[in-house]
């Protein structure tokens, strides 16, 4: 019964490590570097890997972000593919997985930020000054002081230039 039970844990254990363990091969999956992230709808984006190898061709998925599917080229400046697709005006804010397929079967994922960048609407919320509507209160006590300043001053240059001619 001991041995019975010690073989189910080894089997037990052997499955669990073999369920959780993958296929990896190197290389197998890339990289994809995606540019501007984050970005906002409209904007032309580039993305670029070097899993496709020097002269690398392959097909890029932005389906995800209503973009489709574009082409890869070798890039002539790196080693790696470029492709370039653009953002559907009508995307919301989110987060996208990019994949690319390269030629030679490897591939690449990378993700995308696509954030709204929409034109300021309503009053700057800056402080009291302008951006509070007007106060009859203080507009009438502006006025006043005003006022005063005015019949103030022209009485005193009046006192003034009459006490210059009887000199």
């Amino acid at each position: 019964m001991v041995t019975s039970r010690l073989l189910a844990a080894t089997a037990l254990a052997l499955v669990s490590i073999g369920l959780g363990a993958q296929a990896a091969y190197p290389g197998d999956a890339g990289t994809l570097e995606v540019s501007p992230s984050p970005a906002s709808p409209g904007t032309k984006v580039t993305v670029s890997t070097t899993a496709c190898g020097k002269d690398g061709h392959g097909t890029g998925d932005a389906s995800s972000v209503g973009a489709g599917e574009f082409r890869l080229r070798a890039d002539a400046h790196e080693e790696g593919a470029v492709g370039r697709f653009t953002i559907p005006d009508d995307t919301e804010p989110g987060t996208y997985d990019i994949e690319v397929r390269c030629k030679k079967g490897k591939r690449a994922e990378g993700e995308l930020v696509v954030r709204h960048h929409g034109r300021p609407s309503g009053h700057v919320s800056t402080g009291v000054g302008g951006s509070v509507g007007p106060d009859t209160t203080q507009i009438a006590a502006g006025v006043a002081v005003l006022a005063a300043a005015a019949v103030g001053g022209t009485l005193l240059l009046r006192r003034r230039a009459s006490g210059a001619q009887d000199s």
